[in-house]
């Protein structure tokens, strides 16, 4: 076993915890595992190229024939149908296939069920199997319904099994095609589907897209992205450790995912507030590929040796040397909104008066075109709506990380990540939306309600009423709330001893979670404390590990004496 291991569970039972990963996010102040690999939508992170072949899967909602998206192992295609699902408008059908290694019978079997068609007569029979699926997709058809079929790890399809499916989109209307198929599967299946007796389906795809690892730019991003969601505030890696990052996984999600998952078990066993080199370079060796760890310091020139001598080392070492040097510039993260800085020096927000509230001009009838125009024109105006909303006027001019940091001056928090709708309306709060426009960029609008199937958005002066199934066509997700923590610092952790912790346990005590007295120090973030933090996490559907985080504090506004906050209208003002 190796030797971080063995020190991390000496480490778990001298602090009598079984939880080791409880353990090292309690130690980094985060809320759970940022970098499961377990696909957690709240953790969704969209680069420019998963966000165009995101863009491409909805396009196959819509268009009969075949959609294919391709990737090597672990660049999220998996992460990526999720995504898709999630914004499935309810008029779409879906039947998901995760296990292609069928016959075409059994395919078309497995089709079946996903859509809850009846057994025919003969159950064997291919023949009655398809006039079945007929039937149902005229009759849902008919009520305005349609078909999506999408096959996960679509490489392992035999060719005859391929051009079965081929037949599936022969049903068909005198208008459109009944049925729409995504193939999704590994590089192998381009090569699959070029094959000659595949020419006619290959000729029906109607959109193709490659799913490329992330570059180094776009791995430091993801990094920071997905540390931001489970509410880090500040930087757990060093900038050559992001650099490294980059070099030993090729910028595939997955490998990032268990290499830094690794990495900071190993900065808590070590008790490092962040991740070096040396500490990254530990990790590498313990849970990736033998080709992709790097080659321990003690024994590289040895291993050169044997290769090719004293020249040949000098050559490769300095090519080490050169890799590790950190890249110039700034840490840039272009694909989500920067965290605010852990102090600002002054404030610079003012508490806004009522002459300050500017007039909207809502005329009805307003299209996305038009109010995507008005975001891209004036990106800062939504987010000073949002700032309005929390009482305070926000500069013109100014979004992004220098609005974060004018929030921090107020006592508020930016709260930036990517999830589904359901996950969003939780919190009832008025927030930053990224919709895309058709030339695929993405502009900020601030939702102001939500009622039955309608939102209110607003953007560049504009307020607009939209149906949800517009929104889905343009939202990908990504969204920023305004929060006000309990304390500075932000996160609160068991064994904690300060005077935001009886704060915490009072409004606890306020909503029936905790005693109403307690015989210990009420500053201390005790046991007894932490037991109460988990049922009321629990209860609100969050990650119940005892940590209260951003998502926890939201949601202990809303008990009884809470923090009056800004929410969600129910529906558009008249």
């Amino acid at each position: 076993m190796p030797q971080l291991i063995a020190q991390t569970e000496t480490a778990a039972v001298d602090a009598g915890r079984e939880d080791v990963t409880s353990m090292y996010a309690a130690h980094f102040g985060i809320e759970g595992r940022p970098f499961s690999i377990a696909p957690d939508p709240r953790f969704l992170y969209l680069s420019d190229r998963h966000r165009e072949a995101l863009a491409h899967l909805l396009f196959g909602l819509n268009e009969g024939g075949f959609v294919q998206l391709t990737g090597e192992v672990g660049t999220g295609k998996t992460t990526l149908c999720r995504a898709l699902l999630e914004q499935i408008p309810e008029r779409v059908d879906v039947a998901l296939l995760l296990n292609p290694r069928l016959d075409a019978l059994e395919l078309v079997a497995a089709i079946c069920d996903e859509l809850g068609v009846a057994e025919p007569e003969d159950p064997r029979s291919l023949r009655q199997r398809v006039d079945a699926l007929n039937r149902h997709l005229l009759r849902t058809h008919a009520e305005g319904r349609r078909t999506v079929v999408i096959i996960d790890e679509a490489q392992n399809l035999d060719p005859g099994v391929l051009e079965q499916v081929r037949l599936l989109t022969n049903l068909e209307t005198a208008e459109e095609k009944l049925l729409q198929i995504i193939l999704i599967g590994q590089p192998e299946l381009r090569a699959l589907l070029a094959c000659p007796e595949l020419r006619q389906l290959a000729q029906r795809i109607t959109a193709r897209y490659h799913l490329e690892p992330l570059d180094a730019e776009e791995t430091r991003g993801y990094v920071r992205h997905r540390l931001r969601v489970a509410g880090c505030t500040r930087p757990l890696f060093s900038r050559p450790a992001l650099a490294r990052i980059h070099r030993l996984t090729g910028g595939i999600p997955r490998l990032i995912n268990i290499l830094c998952d690794r990495a900071l078990l190993g900065a808590y066993v070590e008790d490092a507030d962040r991740v070096g080199l040396r500490i990254l370079s530990r990790a590498a060796r313990e849970v990736l590929p033998p080709t992709q760890a790097p080659v321990p310091v003690t024994r590289r020139w040895s291993w050169l040796l044997v290769l090719g001598g004293v020249l040949l080392g000098t050559a490769v070492a300095a090519a080490w040397w050169y890799r590790d040097r950190p890249a110039p510039g700034p840490m840039a993260d272009t694909a989500a909104v920067p965290e605010p800085p852990a102090r600002l020096s002054a404030p610079a927000i003012v508490p806004e008066s009522a002459s300050l509230e500017p007039a909207l001009s809502p005329p009805p009838g307003i299209d996305s075109s038009e109010l995507l125009a008005a975001a891209a024109e004036r990106p800062d105006a939504a987010w000073a709506a949002l700032f309005r909303d929390w009482g305070y006027a926000l500069p013109e001019g100014l979004s992004g990380e220098a609005a974060c940091r004018r929030a921090e001056a107020a006592g508020l928090r930016c709260l930036a990540g990517r999830g589904a709708w359901q996950q969003l309306l939780q919190f009832d709060r008025p927030a930053l939306l990224w919709l895309r426009d058709r030339q695929g960029a993405e502009h900020p609008v601030l939702l102001r309600a939500v009622q039955g199937g309608q939102v209110t958005l607003e953007a560049g002066g504009m307020e607009a009423v939209w149906p949800l199934d517009n929104l889905s066509r343009h939202w990908m997700g990504r969204h920023l709330l305004l929060w006000r923590p309990l304390a500075e610092g932000a996160v609160l952790r068991p064994g904690m001893r300060r005077p935001a912790v009886a704060a915490l346990r009072r409004a606890l005590m306020r909503g029936g979670f905790a005693p109403a007295s307690t015989t210990g120090d009420p500053q201390r973030f005790d046991a007894e404390l932490e037991a109460a933090v988990r049922r009321f996490q629990r209860e609100r559907g969050l990650r119940a590990d005892g940590i209260v985080g951003a998502r926890t504090q939201m949601k202990l506004n809303e008990l009884p004496g809470g923090t009056s906050v800004p929410r969600l209208r129910s529906g558009p003002e008249g």
